[in-house]
């Protein structure tokens, strides 16, 4: 007898309720019990779900189909005495019907609508700000009445991407989908994007005027405007565009087909408020130039003149004097892969003011140019303040013109030659110049594809070995690609920049084997340093 009741005992003992855990605790916190949601719990979200009721167990269930039915209150409802029952037992009345349980409390809102509205607006803003407004804010809609209010919110629609939505397809299915898209539009812009400030259009091809007209009607508050693989852009869409939008200062058209006397007309209109503007080089494009040479826009700040996928031949006639008077508040400007062929400065000609605010230029170019260093002398003579220098292909720049410039806290310099030095003739000294100028400020530097011997580059670098001040050098990304550097002066470098993130070491002739490639990150760079301390030279 003593075996099953050491059973009984067991049986207790596990039935016994186990103590509430933290994680209990915060599960009921999350979907109490009756509240009409449960939790499901995978790798990397926790879904909260909501369910009809509580199941019941198998035993009611069973219950509930054996109970008969009720009849129907009526005349029916009196049915006759059923034969061999007595009179008494028939005429006893029937027994009261238990009663009607009360019903519960409805079922908690839950968290998404307990959240004020403000403070979620808030929480979606920061979404937005991260990852835009689409597809967030379209499919948060559909979550519940609360969120869609939230999404709804004009404050939240201020960055927005319209894109074709059959690129790539035939020219008629192309035509009804952006018709189809424009009457959605139609809703959208007074309802949602009345707030807009940058709106971006990608390869539409045939309703891009009724666009902008919606724009020009509904969204009052717009600066930014990109026009990127889009055709059909008119002067009247434009010009009533500026007229409309009184904050309008960035337009941008690169990759699009549009008229010069579009844009003219445009910068007619807009230019005196205009701080940004990107424009595709093309035959065309020497009307534009006209326009901000003769002072069509003095704000202008940002000026970026490009080449498009297939690069064109035409040079491009730019004069560099006439420019600094046409736009003496530029800050950033960029000629890429362009085939410049500046103007010469005549004789008995003064220069020109310079750019004083410049903090960017930015000359690169896939193939050789024509850029030297009494063109970039004459472009950045009044450049005290310039932070970025890219002259990557610029084979004529050399480290004497360089040495010359105003500009004393440069942060970032590329110099770097690929495939474009071929046939020139590359210094191989005057390197120092560079690093002994600017290695207390410079964070990015590119020499790759240059010439400079292997004690020129030693000298170079041993900048950075003695930063004034004692403090550690700002370099954290260089670029040796090509070059005469030597597995010493390396791993100097390396030692005496301890926030290097980026080395590229690649087709470097005096390194050993193995070592000859890229470095991204704190651990690959130290990991360098280690393997060159321990191999040997290479012979």
């Amino acid at each position: 007898m003593a075996a099953p009741a050491s059973r009984q005992v067991r049986r207790r003992a596990r039935a016994a309720p186990r103590p509430r855990s933290a994680e209990d605790w915060w599960w009921d916190r999350l979907a109490p019990r009756g509240s009409g949601y449960h939790l499901l719990q995978s790798d990397s979200m926790l879904l909260v779900l909501s369910e009809p009721g509580p199941a019941r167990p198998r035993a009611q269930r069973r219950a509930s189909r054996r109970t008969p039915r009720q009849a129907p209150p009526g005349p029916s409802a009196a049915a006759k005495p059923k034969a061999g029952l007595r009179p008494e037992a028939a005429a006893a009345p029937a027994p009261a019907p238990a009663p009607t349980p009360t019903p519960e409390e409805g079922p908690d809102a839950g968290w998404g609508d307990r959240i004020p509205l403000e403070i979620l607006v808030q929480i979606f803003g920061l979404l937005v700000a991260a990852d835009g407004p689409m597809p967030f804010l379209g499919r948060a809609a559909r979550v519940c009445r609360r969120w869609q209010e939230a999404a709804s919110q004009p404050a939240l629609w201020h960055t927005v991407t319209l894109s074709s939505p059959l690129v790539g397809r035939p020219a008629k299915g192309g035509v009804k989908a952006e018709k189809k898209l424009l009457a959605s539009l139609e809703w959208l812009m007074p309802n949602r994007f009345s707030q807009l400030q940058r709106l971006t259009l990608i390869h539409w091809k045939s309703q891009v005027h009724p666009v902008l007209k919606l724009v020009g009607e509904c969204c009052p508050r717009l600066t930014f405007l990109k026009l990127s693989g889009c055709h059909g852009v008119t002067a009247d869409a434009l010009v009533m565009l500026a007229k409309a939008c009184c904050q309008l200062h960035s337009l941008d058209l690169q990759h699009s087909m549009v008229e010069s006397t579009a844009v003219v007309s445009f910068l007619k209109e807009a230019g005196s408020r205009m701080r940004k503007f990107w424009l595709t080089y093309s035959s065309q494009t020497t009307a534009i130039l006209g326009a901000l040479l003769g002072s069509c826009c003095p704000q202008l700040q940002v000026l970026e003149v490009s080449t498009g996928i297939n690069r064109n031949s035409i040079p491009l006639q730019l004069p560099v004097e006439a420019l600094q008077k046409g736009c003496p508040q530029l800050q950033v400007l960029r000629l890429l892969n362009l085939m410049w062929l500046p103007k010469p400065l005549g004789r008995g000609v003064a220069p020109g003011p310079g750019f004083p605010s410049l903090e960017e230029l930015c000359l690169a170019s896939s193939t050789c140019n024509f850029v030297s260093n009494e063109v970039l002398g004459r472009l950045l003579h009044g450049s005290p303040n310039l932070r970025l220098l890219d002259l990557r292909g610029c084979a004529r720049i050399t480290p004497a013109g360089l040495q010359d410039l105003p500009c004393r806290e440069l942060e970032q310099l590329h110099l770097g030659l690929y495939g474009t030095s071929d046939r020139l003739t590359l210094a191989k000294e005057g390197s120092p110049f560079l690093t002994q100028k600017w290695c207390h400020t410079l964070r990015e530097l590119d020499l790759s594809g240059q010439g400079f011997s292997e004690k020129d580059l030693e000298q170079a670098l041993a900048a950075f070995l003695s930063t004034p001040g004692g403090s550690h050098p700002a370099l954290c990304s260089l670029n040796l690609r090509g070059t005469r550097v030597t597995p010493s002066t390396v791993s100097s470098v390396i030692s005496s920049c301890p926030g290097l993130l980026y080395l590229n070491l690649e087709s470097c002739r005096c390194l050993p084997r193995g070592l000859k490639r890229a470095y991204r990150g704190l651990e690959e760079v130290q990991w360098c340093l280690e393997q060159l301390l321990t191999s040997p030279s290479p012979s």
